[in-house]
């Protein structure tokens, strides 16, 4: 997992890559896991994870256009920034792609995702997804009850989710 501050400079002017650690996003609320995508199916780690945080629904998608249906609808809804009530949780079993998460100062950060990689976003937390240049990503989704896939577009500061979030950073700070 590699992840920067994207740039925000006019005219399109190149400023060097500013990086994030793996710290600077758990402060965030963003969690992390490198596993063995190849055996997911029977993977210790991934069940004591499920297991642990209470992760009990999941089901596959296959991100790339011959295998999702209105694929172009799709990656720009994933990509127009939002919240969800409850956390997101997603783990690559193939592929790659970049979710992109605000930080406490309404910066975007960029974390990329390859082959393994698993992450859950906070409740709350400002993000969007979209592929990179390879157009394809298999993810596992992950829930802590029913799937609910309900995203609530910018601005939704005032719901409870986006509150209790921006609390959780207040109280980081």
């Amino acid at each position: 997992m590699e992840a920067w501050y994207l740039e925000e400079s006019a005219a399109g002017q190149r400023r060097p890559k500013v990086t994030v650690s793996l710290g600077e996003l758990q402060r965030h609320g963003v969690l992390y896991w490198k596993l063995d995508a190849d055996k997911y199916e029977n993977d210790p780690e991934l069940q004591k994870i499920r297991k642990e945080r209470n992760y009990s629904w999941m089901d596959i998608i296959t991100i790339q256009k011959d295998t999702l249906p209105d694929y172009e609808e799709k990656l720009r809804s994933f990509f127009r920034e939002h919240i969800h009530m409850d956390e997101e949780i997603r783990y690559v079993l193939d592929g790659s792609g970049y979710f992109d998460v605000r930080d406490k100062d309404d910066k975007w950060i960029r974390i990329a995702m390859v082959k393994g990689d698993m992450i859950t976003l906070p409740a709350g937390i400002y993000h969007r997804f979209s592929l990179d240049e390879n157009n394809y990503m298999k993810v596992m989704r992950l829930f802590v009850k029913e799937p609910v896939w309900t995203p609530y577009y910018r601005p939704a500061d005032e719901m409870e989710a986006r509150k209790n979030y921006v609390r959780f950073l207040n109280q980081a700070a």
